[in-house]
């Protein structure tokens, strides 16, 4: 129909323009030779098959139509007919029926080039017609990769086939190249890129297989079956982004027990931001990562540069020394030879002078050592000298500890509450952790390895001896052993790995007893007793002892202003100068050896004075008073600051934060206060996890 309307419409103008042409002025004879020619092609029966020619409609005196115009010359006659007719009847038009429809095609024809004259009309497919702009499809690549892969797993147009291990893979260079530097390398100057079949060395042939389906689908799975292989082959075949997720996945599995081994093959493999992050972790986990198999299969090597590390983090240098021998009896015979290169670098003269004697002079293995002689007698005249003894093992160790976070936990508000918050000190902002277990106030807090314990208390009805132990890596809290008798406002402190929970009360009396927690044994056991009942009291240890200080004597119903001694190796207390003032539920921190009383209050006087305890002079001297008057307040040091946290007044609790800095003897607030007063809450110092 499109091509008849086409042909009828061409045949149509075609006439229309002879016309206006003068074409009708043809002489007579021509036409009478057409009529004859029309007639006898009639009556040969030429204008149908089986039927009658259809008679045309002519002007009279007008030409015949050509041969084979046909239809489309009789549909021109009749619009001319129609045309001449108007132009009777409507004399008055301007121009002929032949001029207007020229009009009428030079004014639609200059109409269509006209956009601005034309109303916007919607398409029928429901897009608009725009101006010519650029096209964009962002499923085009895609969807072109999966094609090729498609391919790829078809064996389609593949021009390569990659070996390892005696496994095939077919691919396409083309898409190796555009992925893979290596891959670009190897196709364009060197001597496989003229191979179809080419063998790829010491590259796992699983390995190999996801990281060409990485290549094509950008997508590969990462797990502890296949890192090691998979970075080992993404580091050789430059593919980065898949060296990178290695190594991020190695970064989230790395702990005490694999550092070592991941710091080796971070850096055999050059991955930099690993290896520093794995070196940053053995120097702040020290103490952890010695108690492992991989320290133990250390070249002598490794662990001299290890242990000569002045950034290892260890509570003293008899840990250094402690694993030295360690790892020298794991294999005697092999390793003798290296005791005395080994303990070059621990530094002897920071252990304690009855750790020297009793422990590194007896030690079977640096008997007959001359040189491991000459380091103890370097140890010993550090002791005697210590100014005028200088090596390399009189620098102390300057280790780059963790972000710290204040750790808060439980108090009272006014009431016993379950809350725990923690502050970060560089962040300085306060977060909420877990809840506890139970309610729990006037409990003791301590740290002991990785976890930080809540022992004893009051959990709003009754004095408790249960004790709850909070693991800041998973933020969760678990059981631990109870303690022998029930202690609120106790003491808690950690002396030679263990926990020792000291006086209290029971709810009926003031405890002059004390147990401690040996988490080897999970056992809690009675110590000997001091020879004061105490409750509210505080505790702190300096130089390996553990000082009682102050509290209330429910016998004499007095606060009291002594202090006790405990000598762990003797099992026996002792008297020590008195504090200038009575002080029950006083906070006590130790800060560069020196034992500070803070607060406090001796009966309805809250104080707000401090007192300094040296033990090598045993005497007490003041300084600074805080800015508040506190009682019941939460004291933990940490980078030569004593941190003061809540407590009461008399009156309210208190939510802010004081911290005192020895050497301007003065106080500050810190900015963010908790989330709510708390007294009677346990306070302590860890690393931020991780």
């Amino acid at each position: 129909m499109i091509a008849l309307t086409a042909l009828l419409t061409k045949y149509t103008i075609g006439i229309m323009s002879n016309l206006s042409n003068g074409n009708l002025q043809q002489n007579q004879p021509q036409q009478q030779q057409q009529q004859q020619q029309q007639q006898q092609q009639q009556n040969n029966g030429e204008a149908g098959a089986g039927a009658p020619a259809a008679p045309l409609l002519m002007e009279p005196g007008g030409p015949m139509p050509a041969p084979g115009l046909g239809v489309a010359v009789g549909v021109a006659q009749r619009q001319r007919l129609l045309l001449q007719q108007q132009q009777q009847q409507n004399p008055a038009a301007e121009g002929s029926g032949l001029e207007r429809g020229s009009c009428l095609l030079r004014y639609a024809s200059q109409n269509s080039l006209d956009e601005s004259s034309q109303k916007h009309i919607q398409r029928p497919n429901g897009k608009e017609r725009g101006t010519v702009g650029q096209y964009s499809n962002e499923q085009h690549t895609s969807r072109s990769f999966d094609a090729m892969n498609e391919m790829r797993k078809q064996k389609q147009l593949c021009d390569v086939i990659l070996v390892a291990d005696d496994v095939e893979i077919h691919a396409h260079r083309m898409v190796l190249a555009s992925c893979s530097p290596y891959f670009f390398a190897m196709f364009t100057s060197f001597e496989e890129s003229r191979k179809s079949r080419i063998t790829l060395q010491s590259v796992d042939a699983r390995a190999l297989e996801l990281l060409i389906d990485y290549v094509y689908t950008s997508n590969v799975e990462v797990n502890e079956d296949n890192v090691q292989v998979l970075l080992t082959a993404a580091n050789l075949l430059q593919l980065t982004d898949v060296r990178d997720a290695c190594c991020d996945f190695l970064q989230t599995q790395l702990d005490a027990s694999n550092c070592l081994g991941i710091r080796e093959f971070a850096d055999l493999h050059g991955c930099v931001e690993l290896l520093n992050y794995a070196e940053t972790y053995i120097e702040q986990h020290f103490n952890e990562v010695i108690q492992f198999d991989e320290f133990l299969n250390l070249t002598h090597e490794q662990v001299i540069n290890l242990i000569s590390n002045d950034r290892i983090s260890v509570p003293n240098e008899e840990r250094v020394y402690e694993c030295v021998i360690g790892w020298l009896r794991y294999d005697v015979p092999m390793r003798e030879q290296f005791t005395s290169a080994l303990m070059e670098h621990v530094r002897l003269p920071f252990l304690s002078k009855e750790f020297i004697t009793q422990r590194v002079y007896k030690e079977l293995l640096l008997e007959g050592n001359i040189e491991c002689k000459n380091l103890i007698i370097e140890a010993l005249t550090y002791h005697l000298l210590p100014t005028e003894t200088k090596s390399a093992r009189t620098v102390p160790r300057k280790p780059v500890g963790m972000p710290k976070i204040l750790l808060v936990i439980g108090g009272q508000a006014p009431k016993a509450i379950r809350s725990v918050e923690w502050y970060d000190l560089r962040e300085e902002k306060w977060y909420q952790a877990a809840e506890m277990p139970n309610r729990r106030c006037r409990s003791g807090l301590s740290v002991l390895g990785d976890k930080v314990y809540a022992v004893g208390g009051f959990n709003g009805s009754l004095r408790v001896r249960t004790v709850d132990v909070y693991d800041p890596a998973t933020d969760q809290w678990a059981n631990c052993s109870n303690m022998e008798a029930r202690r609120s406002t106790l003491g808690v402190a950690v002396l030679n790995g263990c926990i020792f929970a000291v006086g209290g009360f029971d709810g009926t009396t003031g405890l002059s007893s004390a147990e401690m927690y040996d988490p080897k044994t999970e056992v809690w056991r009675f110590i000997a007793s001091m020879s004061t009942r105490r409750s509210s009291v505080g505790v702190g240890v300096v130089n390996g002892l553990l000082y009682a200080v102050g509290g209330y004597d429910g016998f004499s119903r007095q606060c009291l202003a002594s202090v006790e001694r405990y000598n762990p190796d003797t099992d026996t207390w002792c008297a020590v100068a008195e504090m200038c003032s009575r002080r029950s539920g006083a906070g006590v921190g130790v800060l560069n050896n020196i034992l500070y009383a803070v607060g406090g209050h001796d009966g309805p006087m809250v104080r707000k004075s401090v007192e300094a305890y040296d033990y090598e002079t045993n005497t007490w001297r003041s300084v600074a008073d805080m800015s508040y008057c506190r009682r019941n307040a939460g004291v933990v040091a940490h980078d030569g600051l004593l941190y003061v946290v809540g407590g009461d007044d008399g009156t309210s609790n208190l939510a802010s934060v004081e911290v005192y800095c020895p050497d301007s003897d003065s106080w500050r607030i810190l900015p963010a206060l908790m989330t709510i007063g708390r007294s009677y809450a346990g306070v302590c110092m860890i690393d931020k996890p991780l």
